[in-house]
């Protein structure tokens, strides 16, 4: 009886020890961000009346798509994010309902599957993890990541799920100007 004691009294101290190690290394991390001024910023950095930086790109297909031609529906997806292979099917099942013809995908790295189930419906670009220059021109971090873009070429809406967008009849209002 008196080692087990021992050991439970033991193992109490090392995970207070293990407690007091991990808050340490979470205030030195802290304290180092906030020295080299970083802060996380918002997962979508351009929001609603947000332009749309200068790009150009090509698809899978050969087609041209720059900034002076991005209107609709972008979506942003990457290789291995559970996430975004979630989103997957109810993306497209929106894209085949709505009937949009104006829609980019942007594929980050090298996921066959994501290309596949979004070529059928959309213009596909595949970019590098960071999601390339469509990525950079959005001022996108995060995937998934669905943003609704004007005539104007400013973006309309934002959302990491469909059902965060506007709904088809509202959204094709608001992208042409009307409401």
């Amino acid at each position: 009886m008196p080692y087990l004691v021992a050991a439970v009294v033991l193992l109490g101290v090392l995970c207070l020890l293990n407690l007091l190690l991990t808050i340490g290394i979470l205030r030195r991390m802290r304290t180092q961000a906030d020295q080299a001024g970083w802060h996380p910023g918002p997962v979508f950095a351009l929001g609603p009346g947000s332009a749309v930086g200068e790009f150009a790109v090509v698809t899978t297909t050969g087609e041209p798509v720059s900034h002076d031609s991005l209107t609709g529906l972008v979506g942003f997806f990457s290789a291995g994010c559970e996430a975004c292979h979630d989103l997957l099917p109810r993306f497209v099942e929106h894209v085949r309902e709505s009937g949009r013809k104006d829609v980019l995908a942007v594929v980050g790295g090298d996921d066959a599957e994501l290309v596949q189930a979004l070529t059928p419906v959309a213009r596909v670009v595949v970019a590098g993890l960071d999601g390339g220059p469509v990525a950079r021109a959005l001022q996108n971090t995060w995937t998934p990541a669905l943003y609704l873009v004007g005539d104007d070429h400013r973006v309309v809406a934002t959302g990491s799920k469909i059902e965060e967008l506007p709904p088809p009849k509202l959204e094709h209002d608001r992208v042409a100007g009307k409401g």
